[in-house]
């Protein structure tokens, strides 16, 4: 058995898979659940200070804030895709620098999405209300949800660039006489 290749190593895969998911949907429910909070809390203003055809428009950070749980999802379903069990009386073939670079790209993309989530949920509870007020105000709030959204996007395109990684052959490699002999 290889030394790179032990068998607890799609241990970190899986770990990294499940992290993507949970932090990805952890920023896009908290975007969206203070985004529609700004959002329910038009219902309050006054009648005649609120342009009814904004109040959908307001909706944005809500819908931004979704695709932080689908950035998510997206690097686990790679992750997991790439992950294949070992069959009776053969190798593994999954080393453990696959498996920190899974681990990796995981934390990358759930971590960046729960950032990206929080920038959008803060901003979206006054933008929001605040854009019902003053409509020459959407525009620029779009810009600001769309900056927070951004940060999730770099975290997925950072996160696919490491879940590619692979070290092709490692798993060939044994000890012998204390020394590690790679057949490739």
């Amino acid at each position: 058995m290889s030394p790179y290749c032990p068998e607890y190593a799609p241990f970190f895969g899986f770990l990294g898979a499940a992290l993507a998911l949970v932090f990805g949907n952890m920023g896009a429910a908290y975007g969206t659940w203070k985004s529609a909070l700004g959002l329910a809390t038009i219902a309050k203003l006054p009648r005649h200070k609120v342009q009814t055809e904004l109040v959908m428009k307001a909706i944005m950070p809500v819908i931004l804030s979704g695709v932080c749980g689908i950035f998510g999802l997206i690097i686990a379903v790679i992750i997991s895709s790439g992950m294949a069990a070992p069959s009776e009386g053969t190798k593994t073939t999954y080393s453990l620098y696959t498996g920190y670079a899974h681990l990796g790209a995981g934390l990358t993309v759930g971590l960046s999405n729960l950032a990206s989530g929080l920038a959008i949920g803060m901003c979206g509870l006054c933008g929001v209300q605040d854009s019902a007020r003053q409509p020459k105000l959407y525009i620029g709030m779009v810009l600001i949800w769309s900056f927070g959204s951004a940060l999730g996007l770099y975290g997925l395109i950072v996160a696919l660039i490491i879940a590619v990684k692979s070290a092709d052959g490692i798993c060939d490699c044994i000890v012998v006489d204390g020394a590690i002999q790679c057949e490739y």
